[in-house]
C-alpha cells in the first residue's frame, strides 16, 4: 500500500524530525510512505478574512496539485469523523481490500484547509476537537498509521 502525508509547513525541531524518522522507518515494512512537505502561505501581520481566505486559497492550490486522481484521500478536520485505533485500522483494510492502494492523508495550515481540498476528500477524520500542532499532528498521524497496521496484521504493540 502507498500512505502519502501532505502537508503544510517544514518540521523546525529536530525532535519532530527524529520523531517523524523514526516512525517513517517502522512503517518501511507495511507501505511505502511519501511524506510531502510544502511551503506556508505567507501571511500578513493583523491579516483580514480575505487575507486567511487569499492563504488558504493558495495552500489548497498546492495541496492538490500533489493528490494523484487515483488517491483516496483523507483530511484531518476538526469537524470530520473521530475513529478510534480498531476503527482507523479496519478502514485502511478495508481499503485495501476494495483495491484502494494509494492513500493521501492531508494536514492543512495553521488556518485549516480551503473549502475545495474538504471537498476533494472521500473522508474527513478528526483526531480531537482540539487544535494540535501541525508539527505535532503529523507525528501523531504517523504513529497511528503505524498502529494501524500492527492491528491489521495482528502483531503485538504497546498500548
Amino acid at each position: 500500500m502507498n500512505i502519502t502525508i501532505i502537508a503544510i509547513g517544514k518540521l523546525k525541531e529536530k525532535y519532530w524530525q527524529d520523531a517523524v524518522k523514526e516512525y517513517s522507518k517502522r512503517l518501511g515494512a507495511y507501505c511505502k510512505l511519501n511524506i510531502v512537505e510544502l511551503k506556508e502561505s505567507p501571511l500578513p501581520a493583523n491579516p483580514s478574512k480575505a487575507d486567511e481566505d487569499a492563504v488558504k486559497r493558495a495552500e489548497g492550490e498546492e495541496i492538490l496539485s500533489r493528490i494523484n486522481k487515483s488517491d483516496y484521500v483523507i483530511t484531518l478536520e476538526i469537524k470530520g469523523k473521530a475513529l478510534d485505533s480498531l476503527q482507523l485500522a479496519s478502514k485502511i483494510e478495508q481499503l485495501g481490500i476494495e483495491g484502494k492502494s494509494s492513500i493521501a492523508f492531508v494536514i492543512g495550515g495553521s488556518l485549516g484547509l480551503d473549502k475545495a481540498v474538504s471537498d476533494r476528500a472521500d473522508f474527513k477524520l478528526s483526531f480531537s476537537a482540539m487544535t494540535f500542532p501541525h508539527q505535532m499532528m503529523r507525528v501523531i498521524l504517523l504513529e497511528q498509521v503505524y498502529r494501524s497496521f500492527k492491528i491489521i496484521r495482528k502483531e503485538t504493540y504497546h498500548k
